[in-house]
């Protein structure tokens, strides 16, 4: 049985929990991506990592789907530190994600927006795609 998830930040390709790499590691069942596709919400800036706060505004984050095996979700939990029924930045919801394909029919997929309550002082991001928003901002100093 297989699984849908939507990613939007360090789980995308290319970035430092990047899904395919961090189930070859553990010697998982690969993630097959299906295509970039947007969610609604919001990003926030938490320092190396984003957060995805749901909105009904009308503003989307973009992303990419992936079916993945059960056991891939697992680890996804433990990189998000998500566990059920306990309190933590991220939770585990099913969302409705948008392809960029045309003509593509929504899918249902699991994701991991934040609990507002965790928000704190992190900044909003003005825009949708956390790639590019890591990219373009100022490098940080590091101590």
């Amino acid at each position: 049985m297989s699984i849908y998830v939507f990613v939007y930040g360090t789980l995308r390709a290319g970035e430092i929990n990047d899904l395919a790499q961090a189930a070859a590691r553990r010697g998982l069942p690969p993630a097959r991506h299906v295509g970039p596709a947007t969610v609604p919400g919001m990003l926030v800036d938490f320092g190396d990592w984003p957060g995805l706060l749901p909105v009904t505004d009308g503003r989307r984050v973009l992303g990419d789907i992936y079916e993945v095996d059960p056991a891939l979700v697992a680890l996804m939990d433990e990189i998000e530190e998500y566990v059920p029924g306990r309190p933590g930045c991220f939770v585990r919801r099913p969302v409705l994600a948008r392809p960029l394909a045309p003509g593509a029919a929504p899918v249902a997929c699991d994701y991991y927006p934040i609990d507002p309550a965790w928000r704190g002082a992190a900044a909003d991001i003005d825009g949708d795609d956390w790639i590019a928003y890591r990219r373009g901002r100022p490098a940080r100093s590091q101590p």
